[in-house]
Order: C-alpha cells, then sequence, then structure tokens
C-alpha cells in the first residue's frame, strides 16, 4: 500500500471512531482575516482580468469583491490569505 493510501485509510478510519462517538479527533481551526482584495491584487502587479483568471473566479466576482458588494468566502477567503502573504505564490507554484 502507498502512503497517501495509508493516510486516507487512517483518517476514514478516525471519521468512522468520531461518528460512533468513539475517541475524540483533534479539529484544527485556523482564523483568516477579512481580505482588503484590491491590495492584494495590487501587490500581485496583474490586472482585474489576469488575476481572476489566476485564481479561478470571474471579473465580475472578482470586481465585486474589490468594491466591497460581496465577501470571498470558503476556500478563496483561504487562497487570497496565501497571496496576500506571498503575492507570487500561485504563479510560482503552478509554472509549468
Amino acid at each position: 500500500m502507498s502512503d497517501a493510501f495509508k493516510s486516507i485509510e487512517q483518517g476514514l478510519k478516525e471519521a468512522i471512531a468520531h461518528a460512533r462517538g468513539g475517541e475524540a479527533v483533534t479539529i484544527h481551526e485556523i482564523d483568516i482575516p477579512d481580505a482588503d482584495v484590491q491590495a492584494i491584487r495590487a501587490r500581485t502587479g496583474l490586472s482585474q482580468a489576469e488575476f481572476a483568471r489566476s485564481i479561478g473566479v470571474k471579473k465580475a466576482t472578482l470586481l465585486n469583491w474589490e468594491q466591497r458588494r460581496r465577501a470571498p468566502d470558503g476556500p478563496a477567503r483561504v487562497l487570497l490569505a496565501l497571496i496576500d502573504k506571498d503575492p507570487s505564490i500561485v504563479q510560482r507554484t503552478l509554472a509549468g
């Protein structure tokens, strides 16, 4: 068995035990601050269209975030927090 399979198998066993009221499971919570999307994008040096494309959202979505009509949530918040800490993380990580 591969290490990945063993890890997945262990996770499933822990989930089943937790669901049955068994042993306590460690839950990791991370506080993600509200994102200033316009400032984050500006630090990347990308246009709105380029930035939206680089993070996999529509330009209209990005505009709504930048103008604070809507707020990013879930994975988008995490991704923006990462970009806030390291503006070139997406390009560097996904570069072919």
